[in-house]
């Protein structure tokens, strides 16, 4: 029998792009990364039964370094191919989810869009390091793992310490499609340029799969507006303009708020659909530009089958307490 396994993935580019520059974010270095990676497999041993850790190869070396210095044997390297782009992500992803029983990752919001879409049903422990971050955690890398080993050993049952966190999708009427994990945005511009999306003015629209007013983004937009918890199942579908008589506060990226001009908007339930038709303009998930589309129509709309991410306090409330606490409380 396959022992207890944990995966690890950290993505060396989170943190990095130009909104660390025009914000006030704080930037994630790769030897934070590093350090953080090694606390991951320091923290697997807070369970009681041992646990295997396969950790992702990655274009900076972050994983090849971790898994080179771990001073045990039971942490090895991923055996997939490094290319440095996003494609590294999904084949850590499949690969994990034929033999992970949790995966602990480090990135942002899109590092762990690219995960989640190739990692099935396997708990997802998101930890944040990237610039946009609604989905992941800010938490230590010790924690990640201690928790990421309960759930592998089986010392926490996963149904009472994950939930389904609800994707939003563009479908464009020309048959292409992109999923976001928190938002999806039809942004007026021609060319999908520099990735990140600055000028919140540069939005016509989009949908959303949570919204809260903390939260970074056309999420924090929607979150000034009503609220909408990650595994409701539901969306917010937003019109903006920045002539709008209505507008909002909002955390439009890490470091700035800024008032956003809000033309209209509505809860979009499982099955329903918002359109936006465009002469031209770009599809953006989670904050980053991807697709460009010309003389279309663009429908959003919520994914209840998204990831299965762990809620840490969760796990921790229902973690079982040491064997030597109960022979101190028999005395």
């Amino acid at each position: 029998m396959a022992a207890p396994t944990i995966g690890l993935l950290v993505n060396p580019a989170a943190g990095r792009d130009v909104r660390r520059l025009t914000g006030g974010a704080t930037v994630s270095d790769t030897y934070g990364k590093r350090r953080a990676a090694e606390c991951v497999l320091a923290g697997v041993g807070l369970a009681d039964d041992p646990v295997d850790v396969v950790v992702a190869p990655d274009g900076g070396e972050i994983g090849q370094r971790t898994v080179a210095e771990a001073d045990r044997s039971n942490v090895r390297l991923l055996d997939v191919a490094v290319g440095g782009t996003s494609a590294d992500t999904h084949r850590a992803a499949a690969a994990f989810r034929e033999r992970v029983d949790a995966v602990v990752v480090f990135g942002g919001d899109g590092t762990t869009r690219d995960l989640a879409i190739e990692i099935g049903d396997v708990p997802l422990l998101a930890v944040s390091t990237g610039t946009n971050n609604v989905v992941p955690t800010p938490v230590d890398g010790t924690v990640a793992g201690a928790a990421a080993a309960f759930l592998a050993t089986g010392a926490v049952d996963a149904d009472d310490a994950t939930y389904r966190h609800t994707m939003i999708e563009a479908r464009v009427d020309d048959g292409r499609s992109i999923r976001g994990l928190a938002t999806v945005g039809v942004v007026d511009q021609s060319f999908v340029g520099t990735r990140a999306v600055l000028d919140p003015d540069d939005f016509l629209g989009g949908g959303v799969s949570r919204a809260a007013r903390g939260e970074v983004g056309l999420s924090g937009v929607a979150g000034a507006l009503t609220r909408v918890d990650p595994d409701d199942g539901r969306g917010v579908a937003l019109e903006l303009d920045a002539d709008a008589e209505r507008s909002v506060t909002a955390i439009t990226v890490p470091g700035v708020v800024e008032r956003v001009g809000v033309a209209g908007w509505s809860h979009l339930d499982p099955g329903d659909e918002r359109v936006f038709a465009v002469e031209e303009a770009v599809v953006s998930v989670d904050g980053e530009r991807e697709l460009e589309v010309q003389n279309a129509e663009i429908g959003v709309r919520p994914v209840p089958d998204g990831p299965r991410l762990v809620d840490f306090d969760a796990v921790f409330e229902a973690a079982p307490l040491a064997a030597d606490a109960h022979a101190v409380e028999r005395r």
